[in-house]
């Protein structure tokens, strides 16, 4: 498997996406849990387009506006046209007082404080912010973020914001920039598959980026919602493919399952796979990085990266021939689902 691989989001889009199987998520770059310096940044995005990767993710979430300000400063290196690119809409960056910060994980960022904004006007309003901070570059993909039960903290709540979407019309706001050719496609960068189905079921959306929730440990999206983005065309952007990290680190001691402390049971899984793996001579951060670019609907996966060191392991990581054996004998012991499509092999002893 390759890097430079390219695969199209959908074939309904009047201007086709092109993503590379590997893309680049730019959370870490807004300054996620720790300080990098711009140098060092622009550093991990060159190292990123070096190695072949095209498609590149931010948001205004992340670092309060930093990440997008950072990608802005890339893309005049790159050129524009040499990229895809997609950002988000949702959150407003309001000024404040130095006590009213949400900066969350982010360190040293702007003093901003978000504010959740699904309507009309929000979202136009936030695709022309995040213009200004991207040195007016228009994103190709526009994404809803975070209308989900996990940042929103109930169904009660995920469902407010979804009616919010379509009643004060954020949802038109976005059907009108595609129609008009400011974007190419639309969607919702979210933790759960649930919404996306919801959302599938209530207008017309060309993918999603999905974090987490397809992964070696978590095959559910297989029962309904992945056949019905494969029958409509709509394309998952795959984030979160280590589970927020165990299934890079493998169990060990305070290996980290959707960002906290992985439960007895997990920890149990992850043993039996890594086991697995190891058979075959394969890191199990492999194995969990290729196995979902083995799903037709899976256009893309995105990990991040703080270093260019980061990127180029994780280039190594997606390039490592995987022995298709391994695969049959996860699913074998039940590990993968049987029905799990499986990355395909480029020769008898490894995969694609």
């Amino acid at each position: 498997m390759n890097v430079t691989d390219t695969r199209t989001l959908n074939g309904r889009t009047a201007r086709p996406v092109t993503l590379t199987a590997m893309g680049f998520g730019g959370a870490p770059l807004g300054n996620l849990y720790r300080k990098i310096t711009d140098a060092e940044a622009q550093a991990t995005l060159q190292a990123a387009y070096d190695a072949g990767i095209r498609y590149f993710d931010t948001a205004p979430q992340y670092g309060l506006g930093l990440s997008e300000m950072r990608f802005g400063t890339a893309l005049d290196r790159f050129g524009r046209d040499t990229v895809q690119l997609s950002t988000k809409v949702g959150r407003l960056l309001l000024d404040c007082l130095p006590e009213e910060a949400t900066p969350g994980g982010f360190v040293d960022v702007p003093q901003k404080r978000i504010q959740f904004d699904y309507s009309y006007d929000g979202v136009m309003r936030s695709f022309e912010d995040s213009q200004m901070r991207m040195g007016g570059a228009k994103p190709d993909i526009l994404l809803v973020h975070d209308v989900d039960v996990f940042s929103h903290g109930s169904q009660e709540a995920s469902d407010a914001r979804v009616r919010e979407l379509f009643d004060a019309g954020g949802y038109r706001a976005l059907d009108e920039l595609r129609s008009a050719g400011e974007i190419a496609a639309i969607g919702a960068g979210v933790n759960e598959w649930q919404v996306c189905e919801r959302l599938l079921g209530l207008a017309d959306f060309d993918g999603f980026l999905l974090a987490g929730r397809y992964t070696l440990l978590e095959q559910e999206a297989l029962d309904t919602f992945l056949p019905l983005c494969v029958a409509r065309d709509v394309g998952i952007i795959l984030g979160g493919p280590y589970n927020s990290g165990i299934l890079a680190t493998g169990p060990v001691p305070g290996a980290k399952y959707n960002y906290a402390d992985a439960p007895p049971e997990i920890l149990d899984r992850v043993r039996r796979i890594a086991a697995v793996c190891a058979s075959h001579d394969t890191p199990i951060i492999a194995a969990a990085l290729q196995f979902v670019l083995g799903h037709p609907a899976v256009k893309t996966v995105i990990p991040g990266a703080m270093t260019p060191q980061e990127v180029a392991a994780n280039v190594a990581v997606l390039e490592t021939d995987i022995p298709s054996g391994l695969w049959s004998d996860l699913q074998g012991e039940g590990l993968i689902r049987a029905d799990a499509p499986l990355p395909v092999a480029s020769h008898p002893g490894g995969a694609a």
